[in-house]
């Protein structure tokens, strides 16, 4: 039986990293293996991707999709966080809930441009909550559950 510490590559499967410039006698010494003079024998050269002046295959390649700069970045809540949270007593239940609040308690790390909430799991308190926006679901569920949601979200402008 082998034991763990008797483990080891085979005979010749590894091979020791070659010493460059340390001399005439160890055959890579002077130049280092990387002949004379040009571009590529300095050192901090990277010419990745470079094709001689054709225009390079990352160049050439359809660019897909679109970020949009002006989107904006939620801090997202489902029910189940905001209803463990309340249950924990970080959040009081009869105040308004705000992002504010939400962070406070630890519920989201940063409020971004908003919190919108969305309705996965089940809230059994009654909350106001004051948030930027809320899925349809989520605002159901709080309004069965006897709370109220207040949205910031501009009101959509109707097709033209």
């Amino acid at each position: 039986m082998t034991k763990l510490n008797e483990i080891r590559d085979n005979e010749g499967s590894t091979k020791g990293r070659m010493r460059v410039g340390r001399g005439p006698g160890s055959g890579k010494g002077k130049t280092a293996g990387r002949g004379v003079k040009g571009q590529k024998s300095r050192s901090g050269v990277s010419l990745l991707g470079f094709e001689g002046g054709q225009m390079p295959l990352y160049m050439r390649m359809p660019k897909r999709g679109f970020n949009n700069p002006f989107a904006l970045k939620f801090a997202e809540v489902n029910l189940w966080r905001l209803q463990d949270a309340i249950d924990a007593g970080k959040i009081d239940a009869k105040a308004e809930i705000t992002g504010a609040v939400l962070k406070a308690a630890g519920v989201i790390r940063r409020e971004l441009d908003g919190v919108r909430l969305l309705g996965e799991g089940e809230l059994k308190s009654k909350v106001t909550l004051n948030v930027y926006s809320a899925t349809a679901g989520a605002v159901k569920a709080v309004e069965a559950a006897g709370g109220t949601v207040t949205q910031k979200r501009p009101a959509k402008k109707p097709a033209a």
